[in-house]
């Protein structure tokens, strides 16, 4: 069983399968995930549309599909038990889990730390109890663990294999009836609805900002899987009024053609930093929930790219600073031709080094098919 909570998960969780498929062709898996995990063969018992939520306020108001996931996926713990449980990342609903896989004799996996690093690390000791053994993705992270003594395998990003653009820019560009010539501008809100709705309107007044002294831009918005383009006309997506081209396909062959990107914090912003395309990340919760959980946040970054870089390589626009103003002033900066640009793109270099090579799905899937074996 394999068991994650929203769209990035849900894709590693299936490049892990595709990868312990490989080595076990005879595997059968069931578990919680998306269209990913499907197309994988998976066997969804629950389907994390219903689920993936952030924040305090927004779990809340989810109780009942949590509740729901955690008695159906326990149900199948218990009548058929697996040979191993897979946890991807969603700590909260997938240790709970662990508790009663624990009880049941089931081993555990864990793929994708929690960020534990950055808040509430006194889950490490639940985690180290619980879990037979561990994969983590960023390069701190091992050392992070073992310092409170607990033993996990580093295997990569699996971003590192999976982030490539099958056409150049100008192809790109033909393609979609772009002007080559134009500055083109990404504009990444989030695949969560909660997401969209508080960022892709700031987005999209900050793109109209920018319109105003650049008449030689074209604005790009990939379509996520888990939306459509009702979810963005009812965040304030007005084609007439917002130059904003959206495209539903071939996501990197988008993120790759940009020259710069407005980015949510998460995981694409290190799909941005594989692509080199410099950004400016900026997210917004509810106010409950970042007067709750700021307190409790022990890292100095919210992105991934300042995280794994060790200092601000991108700038971040968090909470009341962001604002189209003040995103808009932050895009020009790194506007090609500007001087902080090639920094940022010599930086960003430096942040994928750290990252290491690619193959962290397949180190993966033979951690997880030696841990059945133990």
């Amino acid at each position: 069983m394999i068991v994650t909570g929203e769209a990035s998960g849900d894709l590693h969780g299936a490049r892990l399968v595709a990868a312990m498929k490989e080595l076990n062709p005879d595997l059968s898996v069931c578990g919680m995930g998306g269209i990913e995990l499907r197309r994988q063969g998976v066997e969804i018992l629950y389907d994390i549309a219903r689920m993936a939520v952030v924040g305090l306020v927004e779990v809340i108001t989810h109780l009942k599909d949590i509740r729901a996931a955690l008695r159906i996926l326990g149900n199948e713990l218990r009548s058929n038990p697996p040979d191993l449980l897979i946890l991807v990342d969603y700590p909260d609903f997938n240790l709970l889990l662990a508790k009663q896989a624990k009880k049941a004799g089931i081993p555990i996996f864990y793929y994708i730390s929690p960020q534990v690093w950055a808040w509430r690390s006194g889950r490490v000791g639940k985690i180290g109890l619980l879990v037979d053994a561990m994969a983590v993705i960023l390069p701190f992270e091992q050392e992070f663990y073992r310092q409170r003594g607990v033993a996990v395998d580093y295997v990569g990003h699996p971003l590192l294999d999976s982030v490539k653009y099958t056409v150049a820019r100008e192809d790109f560009c033909r393609l979609h009836q772009i002007n080559p010539d134009h500055v083109l501008l990404g504009l990444l809100p989030g695949s969560r609805k909660k997401e969209i709705r508080s960022m892709l309107p700031v987005f999209l007044e900050t793109a109209a900002r920018l319109a105003r002294t650049h008449d030689n831009m074209t604005v790009l918005l990939p379509l996520a899987p888990t939306l459509t383009m009702d979810d963005l006309v009812a965040c304030g997506l007005n084609l007439g009024q917002h130059p904003v081209k959206v495209i539903a396909e071939n996501r990197y062959d988008l993120m790759a053609a940009c020259d710069l990107a407005m980015a949510v914090s998460g995981t694409v912003t290190l799909e941005l930093a594989i692509l080199d395309v410099p950004m400016v990340v900026s997210y917004k919760m509810s106010p409950v929930t970042w007067f709750v959980g700021r307190p409790l946040i022990s890292v100095d970054y919210a992105s991934l790219v300042n995280l794994i870089g060790g200092k601000e390589v991108v700038s971040e626009l968090l909470q009341g600073e962001a604002t189209a103003a003040k995103i808009a002033e932050a895009l020009e900066e790194i506007w090609p031709g500007r001087d902080k640009r090639e920094i940022m793109l010599r930086e960003l270099a430096a942040v994928r080094e750290k990252m290491g090579g690619g193959g962290a799905s397949k180190r993966a899937a033979g951690l997880a098919l030696a841990t059945v074996r133990r």
